[in-house]
């Protein structure tokens, strides 16, 4: 099984920076996308930036020249720099990793097609 385990959240001012980060454990061969999404109280979960493999990125319109998605393929690492943060900013960030190939310890190799972290909240408030 993959785990996903975010950090990084926290209350912030309007106009403030944030970095959240997100690792995935486990005997891990390769993940081929990892994600972050955000859900706001009363709204749907949205995707708000994601990075392929190779490195090729897609932002949200409402938070591009603001986030920036990167990731670290030798650590199993995403990170997401939020700048410039506004109050609509404010949600649960989740991690999420697309096709992941692992070595279960009871069936070998395994792909895990979606695998989603727990969530960190992110505030932004005066």
């Amino acid at each position: 099984q993959v785990q996903l385990v975010e950090s990084g959240g926290g209350l912030v001012q309007p106009g403030g920076s944030l970095r959240l980060s997100c690792a995935a454990s486990g005997t891990i061969f390769s993940i081929n996308a990892m994600n972050w999404y955000r859900q706001a109280p009363g709204k749907q979960r949205e995707l708000v930036a994601a990075i392929t493999s190779g490195g090729s990125t897609t932002y949200a319109d409402s938070v591009k020249g603001r986030f920036t998605i990167s990731r670290d393929n030798t650590k199993n690492t995403v990170y997401l720099q939020m700048n410039s943060l506004k109050p609509e900013d404010t949600a649960v960030y989740y991690c999420n990793a697309a096709g992941t190939t692992f070595l279960d310890t009871r069936y070998g190799p395994t792909i895990d097609q979606d695998s989603w972290g727990q969530g960190t909240q992110v505030t932004v408030s005066s």
